[in-house]
């Protein structure tokens, strides 16, 4: 494994060296780990049915779990699905950005069939980060790339993060440092004439509504576990290797503490380690440092993590779905 760090801040780093030879990798159906806006995605190209394979085998996840596949350009992503009007309005409006779309896949699509789980459908994304964007492009590929992190546990939003779990499967980590927005895209379906909130996250439910000009219709659980659309639907995702307790009103003496604004829990000083989201209680700040707080925690051995409670408006609809399927039980 090699890794490139990366400056977004200074304008030659798409001339930089390491360009080549990690286009070269893509292209061989070798595994890399890219950073968005959202999370580090563990991409491959997407049209490769045996590169795709590696995905799901370096994270162990179930094959049955479709794939998001990144494009850069909105004209990019329609060479593979059908974008109904709603679906323009969403693309045009939070594209470059946190969206994912689950629309109709195009016949003539290269998308492999493993990308898609063997759906009718494709998850497609332009993100913000302008590295996935900018190697999608120089690959002339649509990037499948689920979280970079072992299926079902915490998402990386950090290079040390991902090497520490998925280190011996990759050709490249690129880190370009953490991800400012911490959760993962948010995911709407476009089908039968229906625009459904499949996963929340880094766009808000309120702003989809107001662009399109109707409420969001929901999913089942049910359904989400039987033949799930978009990843992050199962309801055990996202999760430490200790117990996730919600909406905690006290600390045991050895439990570890998400805390979340300016007020304590009773027995807070009890933790064996706590982290604050957001002492401001501000819900931007604490969903881009979910994931490695929850990682933090994890780490200092505690056998349950306290989750103090979070609103459910606006991104912290998000952060509890995250929190929800960390607490869920498993298998």
């Amino acid at each position: 494994m090699q890794r490139w760090t990366v400056d977004l801040t200074q304008t030659g780093w798409k001339s930089a060296p390491e360009v080549p030879a990690v286009c070269r990798a893509l292209a061989e159906g070798n595994l890399v780990a890219i950073p968005t806006e959202t999370v580090y995605g563990l991409a491959a190209d997407a049209t490769s049915s045996i590169a795709c394979a590696k995905i799901f085998a370096a994270k162990g996840r179930p094959q049955f779990n479709p794939l998001i596949s990144h494009l850069p350009t909105l004209e990019a992503a329609l060479e593979h699905g059908d974008f109904n009007d709603d679906a323009l309005k969403l693309a045009n409006a939070f594209w470059p950005g946190p969206l994912t779309l689950v629309v109709p896949k195009k016949a003539s699509s290269s998308i492999c069939d493993l990308a898609t789980a063997g759906l009718n459908t494709v998850a497609l994304r332009v993100p913000a980060g302008p590295v996935m964007r900018f190697l999608s492009s120089k690959t002339d590929a649509p990037l499948a790339a689920p979280s970079a992190n072992l299926s079902g546990k915490v998402s990386t939003t950090t290079a040390d993060a991902v090497a520490a779990d998925l280190g011996p499967s990759l050709s490249y980590i690129i880190d370009a440092g953490a991800c400012s927005v911490g959760v993962e895209s948010t995911i709407v379906a476009l089908v039968d004439g229906c625009a459904r909130l499949l996963r929340p996250g880094g766009v808000t439910r309120d702003s989809l509504e107001a662009v399109l000009g109707k409420p969001l219709v929901g999913v089942s659980a049910s359904a989400s576990q039987d033949a799930p659309q978009a990843p992050g639907m199962l309801s055990s995702h996202y999760a430490p290797s200790a117990a996730v307790r919600l909406d905690a009103t006290k600390v045991a003496p050895g439990d570890a503490l998400l805390s979340f604004g300016p007020h304590p829990l009773p027995g807070a000083g009890n933790a064996c380690a706590e982290f604050n989201l957001s002492s401001t209680g501000n819900l931007t700040e604490a969903a881009a440092s979910l994931f490695t707080a929850l990682r933090k925690l994890d780490a200092s051995g505690a056998a349950t993590i306290n989750v103090q409670n979070i609103p459910e408006n606006g991104l912290g609809e998000a952060i509890n779905d995250r929190l929800r399927r960390a607490a869920a039980p498993r298998d």
